[in-house]
């Protein structure tokens, strides 16, 4: 070989490692989807730290970690807009949620992890049933901190829920808050937002949320929008009366001047199927005047929550403890019951069930009760030769808690024409559950195990709803921005380093009604914070999680 041509091969190969690049990690001969809604390009991802480093062709590039994904689909990892902490204390590795590729949870539907007071956390630690830990904090910010210092692998955001410092100030009375009252809660509203909550949070079918006005929420909006936080709402009617309640959160966006998020939107009960156009009209309507109004959604035709869900609100005014007193009164029973079967007033998902046999009972505190788990209200009746509304009523008493129940409500129709609509994102409103332990002494919801895997094998893949560039846009860059939320929702260099490897062909949820425990298969890699919690299908044990918080520019 001549000495000019050695040179030249020299000077060639020093060229070519000065062109590529040395990462932490590198993810190769994938599909790139950014978030954004744009086509799938072919390319890789290089990772530094926590941080993209690069996006795009990574072939000549290098990594500590080198992982070929084999054609699958890079994408941002996935936002869950309503989830709940609880079971994250239990296991820290979120598998239900983590194993579809989810990598941020938001806390804070109605009520939050803070601001606590004394009284607060004393019944916050009575009302734990399988699930046990300590509440050692006061504040939202305390409360998420000690969640991550116990190890988690999801990143965690929250709302301050505006129940919260409703209690904080009132305990669980039905009646307006003075000014000098209401003044408090603002503050306590602002001191959360200070600290980085993403907003305000109220749920209206639910003691004490269904308490307050819309003046109220208005008011303390009012603070979340003087600190560029957003009002979500689990609106207080979705059956009967949802034209009204849409129209009363998009009242509060207007006087509020804030962003707003209707949680899991739905149409509940057969004969009100048919009113969902209307609602869709409405939030247009809204839309078209220059009100950011959007919503979230789960893919199943059935809620889950509990039989306080059943009954009118007034029962249960001041607690569960309360509220069992009152049922276990002969006068106020039959007052309950015939309103649990006729009353319009307050949004009863058993009377939008349509039938007990509808209506599933999943979750006990009682040992003596948990052999009832998985049959329906109506089973127990006619085991008992009890009404449904009794037999609600008795089981509330005895388990002393309000009995996790599954209602089955809606249609599939309409989960088809909500999930296109643009503005709308996905939540599982169920926290990331495990699959042994303590988790199974309780049965779940199978959208705590396949929510997000399902909208790719049924609505992108089998039924063609859906591309799935618009499906991850859906699922990250969109609530990301609802949210404000900075470096995360989208692949690009400089942002933090949470993202989903899957395979469109094969992802598949596998929970049932029956068979909830069951997760989700087809997410190969998971990398959350630039580290793996996922690899080849099998998580890693990682507990990279962070607290999230809203961006303040």
């Amino acid at each position: 070989m001549s000495r000019p041509l050695t040179l030249c091969l020299v000077i060639a190969a020093v060229m070519g490692s000065l062109a590529a690049g040395q990462y932490d990690i590198i993810l190769r001969n994938g599909l790139i989807c950014d978030g954004s809604g744009a086509p799938l390009i072919p390319g890789g991802v290089g990772i530094d730290g926590d941080t993209i480093a690069k996006i795009g062709d990574v072939s000549l590039d290098h990594g500590r970690t080198d992982i070929d994904v084999g054609g699958q689909v890079i994408a941002p990892g996935f936002i869950n807009l309503m989830s709940s902490h609880d079971a994250l204390f239990a296991d820290g590795r979120g598998l239900s949620d983590v194993m579809q590729g989810v990598t941020l949870e938001i806390f804070g539907e109605g009520e939050s992890m803070g601001p606590l007071n004394d009284s607060m956390r004393d019944e916050a630690r009575r009302d734990q049933s399988d699930i046990r830990y300590e509440i050692p904090w006061h504040t939202l910010k305390e409360g998420l901190e000690t969640l991550v210092h116990h190890g988690i692998s999801p990143n965690v955001a929250s709302f301050i829920g505006a129940a919260t410092p409703r209690i904080h100030v009132l305990g669980r009375a039905n009646r307006a808050p003075t000014s000098a009252e209401l003044d408090r809660m603002r503050a306590l509203v602002a001191t959360a937002m200070e600290e980085g909550a993403l907003g305000v949070a109220s749920a209206l079918i639910y003691q004490p949320g269904n308490y307050q006005s819309t003046e109220e929420l208005i008011a303390l909006a009012e603070v979340a929008a003087a600190h560029k936080g957003i009002y979500i709402s689990h609106i207080r009617n979705e059956s009967d009366h949802e034209l009204e309640a849409v129209n009363e959160l998009i009242t509060i966006a207007r006087k509020a001047h804030v962003p707003a998020e209707i949680y899991h939107l739905k149409v509940s009960g057969e004969k009100n199927w048919k009113n969902l156009p209307r609602v869709l009209e409405a939030i247009e309507a809204a839309r078209a005047q220059g009100l950011a109004i959007t919503a979230d959604m789960y893919t199943y035709p059935a809620g889950a929550t509990g039989l306080d869900a059943a009954m009118p609100p007034w029962v249960q005014e001041g607690g569960l403890e309360e509220w069992r007193k009152r049922l276990q009164d002969p006068s106020i029973r039959q007052r309950v019951k015939q309103e649990m079967l006729a009353s319009e007033k307050y949004d009863n998902l058993m009377r939008s069930a349509g039938n007990p046999d509808n209506v599933l009972l999943v979750g006990f505190r009682s040992a003596k009760l948990k052999s009832l788990t998985g049959k329906t209200l109506g089973e127990v009746a006619r085991l008992r030769n009890t009404s449904p509304e009794d037999t609600a009523m008795d089981l509330v008493i005895e388990d002393d808690s309000r009995v996790e129940t599954i209602y089955f409500l809606m249609s599939e129709d309409n989960i088809r024409k909500q999930i296109v609509q643009p503005w709308l994102s996905f939540c599982s409103d169920a926290g990331p559950e495990g699959v042994d332990g303590v988790f199974l002494k309780f049965s779940t919801h199978p959208r705590a195990f396949g929510n997000f895997a399902r909208v790719y094998a049924k609505y992108v893949r089998d039924e063609k709803l859906l591309s799935v560039s618009e499906a991850v846009r859906k699922m990250t860059s969109l609530p990301a921005s609802n949210l404000g939320i900075a470096r995360r929702g989208t692949l690009r260099a400089g942002n933090f380093a949470d993202i989903a490897v899957f395979e469109p062909a094969s992802i598949q949820d596998h929970a049932t009604f029956a068979k909830p425990r069951q997760l989700a298969t087809g997410v190969s890699e998971v990398f959350i914070n630039g580290v793996e919690v996922v690899h080849q299908g099998t998580h890693t044990g990682a507990l990279p999680g962070r607290v999230v918080t809203r961006d303040r520019h």
